[in-house]
């Protein structure tokens, strides 16, 4: 839940607290509620009169620091902040432009993880290995894990699909030298775990003379382990399936993000059913054959 914090009126944090528990009330994420309040109070901080739209966007439009999305993430924590109170307004638009995300080799991956506290460590060797987001990971539970079988059970986040991904022998150690005290193998605040984290990699790429470690993050490993799984297996459904996408357009952004074969000029995919067919269909891609009961699919880049 949200912490007060910070030097504004008693009335301002009021309607933070108030708009943080509103968000907590109506089932938002723990993360998206943390975002949105600290977002309404910088909005404040800065000079905004939050009961008035226009006020809004002038503060938002003069903060000429922020990138676009920085903004367009203002204008959704306010645009939820008018929902409480069952308000409209005439929302500015700032689009943001997709860029290919930074990529880190598998060295750079180990290296960063062996550097960091053993916390911190099981948690990014989770992300490597499962492609889940953070915030999955902030609420698996001891009980979501099965060393004997060596799988974890990923309660999903953000419209995702749960699902059962394998883990390895490493992690199932890691995991099991972590304290036992909590129903959760990660219960931390989500802030200050990023920030710890942000200062042991900084550390760690001072040590190793690697600045490309500071452009890690918890999600550069959600793109690395998709990115890496669609190269070894070439099947789109697969990756859809480990990173609970709903939608497998989304999966496809991930799968372009990297050209490993500058030859391979198709993407290509399998299906065993009739409902994984009309899906790949639905996505653009053409049938080309069936084996053993397999039917192969594919897309041009």
């Amino acid at each position: 839940m949200y912490r007060k914090s910070g030097d504004i009126s008693t009335r301002n944090q009021g309607q933070i607290v108030e708009f943080a528990w509103w968000m907590q009330k109506e089932g938002y994420a723990e993360a998206t509620i943390n975002r949105r309040a600290r977002l309404l109070k910088t909005l404040i901080n800065k000079g905004a009169d939050i009961q008035n739209a226009e006020s809004v966007k002038e503060t938002i439009a003069k903060q000429q620091h922020w990138k676009s999305k920085t903004k367009k993430l203002a204008v959704e924590t306010y645009d939820c902040y008018l929902k409480m109170h069952d308000q409209t307004w005439k929302k500015p638009i700032f689009n943001t432009v997709r860029t290919i995300p930074f990529i880190p080799t598998e060295e750079e991956l180990n290296c960063l993880i062996a550097g960091c506290n053993k916390a911190t460590a099981t948690f990014l060797q989770l992300l490597k290995e499962t492609g889940i987001r953070s915030g999955e990971a902030f609420i698996l539970q001891w009980i979501d894990i099965n060393t004997e079988k060596q799988f974890v059970n990923i309660t999903p986040e953000k419209g995702s699909e749960p699902r059962q991904i394998k883990i390895s022998k490493q992690l199932i150690t890691m995991l099991n030298s972590l304290p036992h005290d909590n129903t959760k193998p990660f219960a931390y605040s989500q802030r200050h775990f990023a920030r710890n984290f942000r200062t042991q990699r900084k550390r760690i790429a001072h040590k190793l003379k690697n600045d490309r470690l500071l452009k890690i993050h918890f999600h550069t490993l959600r793109h690395w382990k998709a990115t890496t799984e669609y190269h070894k297996t070439k099947n789109i459904l697969h990756v859809m399936k480990l990173l609970g996408h709903k939608n497998i357009q989304n999966t496809l952004l991930y799968t372009q993000l990297i050209n490993f074969d500058e030859d391979d000029n198709f993407h290509s995919a399998t299906a065993k059913t009739i409902q994984e067919a009309q899906k790949l269909v639905e996505a653009g891609f053409e049938y080309v054959c069936a084996f053993e009961e397999v039917k192969l699919f594919r897309k041009r880049k």
